[in-house]
């Protein structure tokens, strides 16, 4: 039998390097990734008996942290008000966000009694337009358990990460924002920034 190689009429295309990464890195595919990596690591935690607070702490630091989007988050959080604050200022809520969200996602992790049986499963449809994208994950917390539905809006800038956390209708944004409004409106900006800078200290 006689085999024969033809170059094909159809020229090959290069594929661009950042085309590689987005068909490697889908926003759905990113999200999944970083919840069942921090879940995983947590169990190991709970089976070692290693599941203190510093641990967990720790933990969320490394492996949720890194992909949460917080300039987006802040700016959106803090809306008009944003473009008042000098850098030293925006760094301020920043770091008030990220450590609000350190203390959600590990009170997240211990309110999972059974962690062996948590499930996480990606809803197929994810909506897009350009570098922003709607991710939907339903989390069993046990066997029997109904399904929670968890909405992540996701950014993309050198990868894809989180911006926003929807749950049961709530935005973690926008609950944000409204904390600073409120404030802001019977206060002034002023004295929200010297409340942060209090929360901050005690810590």
């Amino acid at each position: 039998m006689n085999f024969a190689f033809a170059q094909s009429e159809t020229p090959l295309v290069p594929i661009d390097k950042k085309d590689v990464i987005e068909m490697l890195d889908p926003p759905g595919v990113a999200a999944l990734n970083i919840m069942l990596s921090a879940l995983s690591s947590f169990k190991v935690l709970r089976k070692s008996e290693q599941a203190s607070m510093a641990n967990t702490t720790s933990l969320v630091k490394i492996k949720i942290l890194p992909f949460i989007a917080l300039e987006e988050s802040t700016q959106i959080a803090l809306e008009d008000h944003w473009d008042q604050l000098n850098p030293s200022q925006r760094q301020l809520f920043i770091d008030y966000i990220e450590h609000s969200l350190i203390k959600d996602y590990v009170g997240m992790l211990y309110s999972y009694k059974e962690i062996d049986y948590v499930e996480i499963a990606l809803q197929k449809k994810v909506l897009r337009k350009d570098n922003k994208a709607l991710v939907k994950l339903e989390i069993k917390p046990n066997a029997g358990a109904k399904p929670s539905l968890i909405t992540l809006k996701m950014i993309r800038n050198d990868r894809w990460k989180i911006y926003d956390v929807v749950f049961s209708g709530v935005s973690v944004v926008k609950n944000y924002s409204s904390q600073f409004n409120s404030h802001i409106k019977r206060k002034g900006l002023d004295s929200l920034i010297e409340k942060t800078i209090e929360r901050l200290n005690k810590k």
